[in-house]
């Protein structure tokens, strides 16, 4: 029988396969095709202290290797959130990752505050690939400073109970510092990768494609990215678990991540094609992982550094 159980942070999940915040809303949609129970996990979208109407539109574009978006962290706010979203998905018996983000770092420390101690709460997603307002709209996790404050007050306002996750941003010169820096300020887990910043051009109406010029592209163009990003950073941080994502439509793609040192993968662009790919990954993932001769899922996390120390 195949273990196919992962931990992460502490936090012991049946399976490795969970949602990718902002792709799956808080789950409702997916619960028509599949129960929710059979995710590792669900991850939230990003929520934030006040409801946020997002970007103007056009806010989506199609490219040929993805999907470029420039939503805005459009969503209710944190009252709508804990009054609705919350209890439905404790109704489904979810196992619930809150992704939360911040314009500054005391929203992240309120936000931290009121979504501690919530039953089938399994984690904490700390979103700080976001600009943040008292930095001239800087992204929190593309300096040293800002990364470290926002998780020393997430970790300072949830304590020990609930295990955090830092969402990074890989348009950084150098991924690793970024994670040592949210580790040592408490980060229980990394969230690898975000969306990679991108343009589209409208070549008949000669002007970019989105309102607001550039946005997050996501899909199988950036795949690449988030392996090279996750074998770095398991390379140098090996006892720190990582939610690997991005460009993820096979379970081939999610095991490429896995070899890489991902403990978890999350699914995002490719539920908008299929509404059931995260279930098709996730059995193919155990079907390529006991070909291989894994008996457990977690003897397959990182095995590339294994393989290159022999």
């Amino acid at each position: 029988m195949f273990n196919y159980s992962t931990s992460l942070g502490g936090t012991v999940l049946p399976n490795p396969i969970v949602t990718a915040s902002g792709c799956a809303g808080s789950g409702k949609e997916l619960s028509q095709f599949f129960p929710l129970t059979e995710l590792g996990a669900i991850v939230t979208k990003s929520i934030m202290l006040k409801p946020r109407s997002g970007r103007a539109t056009p806010r989506m574009a199609e490219t040929p290797s993805g999907m470029l978006n420039s939503i805005g962290l459009q969503g209710p706010g944190i009252d709508s959130f804990l009054e609705n979203d919350i209890p439905w998905l404790q109704s489904q018996s979810a196992r619930i990752i809150v992704s939360i983000a911040g314009e500054s770092v005391e929203d992240y420390a309120s936000l931290a505050r009121r979504v501690r101690n919530i039953p089938n709460v399994v984690g904490i997603e700390v979103n700080i690939s976001c600009p943040n307002v008292e930095n001239r709209g800087m992204v929190f996790s593309c300096q040293p400073d800002t990364a470290r404050a926002a998780i020393e007050n997430v970790r300072r306002n949830i304590g020990g109970e609930v295990p955090i996750f830092a969402k990074l941003s890989p348009d950084v010169t150098d991924i690793v510092a970024i994670a040592r820096e949210v580790v040592n300020a408490g980060a229980d887990g990394l969230a690898l990768i975000n969306t990679v910043l991108g343009m589209v051009i409208d070549v008949n109406t000669m002007r970019p494609k989105l309102a607001q010029k550039t946005g997050g592209l996501s899909g199988p163009a950036i795949r690449p990215i988030a392996v090279r990003a996750i074998y770095q950073v398991r390379a140098a941080l090996p006892k720190i678990p990582i939610i690997g994502m991005g460009g993820v439509a096979s379970g081939k793609d999610a095991l490429e991540l896995v070899l890489a040192g991902a403990s978890a993968i999350s699914v995002g662009t490719a539920t908008f094609g299929n509404p059931t790919a995260v279930m098709k990954i996730k059995q193919e993932l155990e079907s390529l992982l006991t070909e291989r001769g894994f008996d457990n899922f977690v003897d397959a996390v990182g095995f590339a550094h294994r393989l290159e120390s022999q």
